[in-house]
């Protein structure tokens, strides 16, 4: 196999890391104009003539999670952990645009009344869960410390409450039988037609540039909107069924098979004690179920995604490292996005 083009490029003039970590609108006629003009200048080629096909899978890196001042900002222990990855992703992209085939962010697409947010709960007080410092146990539900918001059932299922409050129980049974987080309760975050649920501004950015610049339409995936249950991996929820074995949701049967289509899948985002572990754990388990020798095809960008930190209250980062050291163990890469593509590990599996 061969690769259109291996040399990093330089970082465009339009590019500011200062400005990463604010939100902003595209300037895209603007940015369509340059990007044409940068692919002629450095003799950048469509995607559709890449030998190898190269996809890098950009999860979450939406305003609610990149932007401090957003409902869940990924600080990692630094603190400023996802506004540094992405000033690293949107380089990296840059950088390798001449490489790179497809850019397929993932999108987490709330809406107020799902399974995960304070509505949904009540107390017998009338009170809703604390978001961020409440997980919801097996045992809070048997005991009925935490039941369904009567009010909700309306709008989630025909008024049957009964049906709801039964589905809550088979939900956290369902997790904790699957060794899964218990269920948190978190803010309100990634919802639909808000600020919040947008692209971080310099990601989106870099992203439209590439898609003008390699004529290579950008593959955003849409995550997360189903009510009755979470869904930190793209690829699927975490329950899949309702307390009769019916089912309510499905894994993203299209979307694993479009990314193991590719000769590299490289991965990013946030938060990587979550939505990224979840996501990259689920590709392995489709891996090893076709065909493990695939698992050589992944690279994970370690330094473009951070781990939830709460000071004080939680701190997710050596979860999120083990569940890294596991993806190394069975043979994905672990790498850095400064390294040019051509000298990451397993890359003689191509031939430059």
């Amino acid at each position: 196999m061969t690769i259109q083009t291996t040399k990093q490029l330089p970082i465009p003039p339009h590019f500011n890391p200062h400005k990463v970590g604010e939100v902003w609108r595209v300037p895209y006629q603007e940015r369509a104009a340059a990007a044409e003009a940068w692919a002629k200048q450095h003799g950048i080629q469509p995607a559709a003539e890449d030998k190898t096909r190269i996809c890098l899978m950009a999860i979450d890196v939406q305003n609610t999670f990149c932007i401090p001042e957003f409902e869940l900002f990924v600080g990692g222990r630094s603190g400023m952990g996802a506004v540094d990855d992405n000033v690293r992703l949107c380089e990296f992209i840059y950088r390798n645009l001449g490489v790179i085939s497809v850019i397929a962010p993932t999108v987490d697409t709330h809406t107020a009344m799902q399974i995960f947010h304070p509505i949904f709960w009540t107390n017998d007080a009338g009170e809703h869960p604390t978001p961020a410092a409440t997980n919801i146990t097996l045992e809070d539900v048997q005991k009925g410390v935490w039941k369904v918001n009567p009010v909700i059932a309306h709008s989630l299922n025909g008024g049957n409450y009964l049906a709801l409050q039964k589905h809550a129980l088979h939900y956290v049974q369902k997790l904790s039988d699957d060794g899964k987080y218990p269920l948190t309760v978190w803010p309100y975050h990634s919802m639909l037609g808000g600020i919040g649920h947008a692209l971080v501004s310099a990601v989106e950015e870099a992203i439209f540039f590439h898609n003008i610049a390699r004529s290579s339409q950008t593959l955003f995936e849409v995550k997360g909107s189903n009510p009755l249950t979470e869904n930190y991996s793209v690829l699927r929820p975490e329950v899949l069924d309702d307390s009769e074995g019916r089912p309510i949701a499905q894994k993203n049967t299209n979307f694993i098979e479009k990314l193991l289509d590719f000769d590299i899948v490289i991965i990013a985002g946030q938060a990587k004690s979550h939505c990224v572990a979840w996501t990259i754990d689920d590709l392995l388990t489709e891996i090893m179920a076709q065909d493990p020798n695939l698992v050589k095809k992944v690279y994970l960008l370690e330094d473009c995604t951070s781990p939830v930190v709460v000071p004080g209250v939680v701190d997710f980062t050596d979860q999120a490292d083990a569940a890294f050291q596991r993806f190394t163990d069975a043979g994905m890469h672990v790498v850095k996005s400064t390294q040019a593509i051509d000298t990451w590990a397993d890359i003689p599996l191509l031939s430059f």
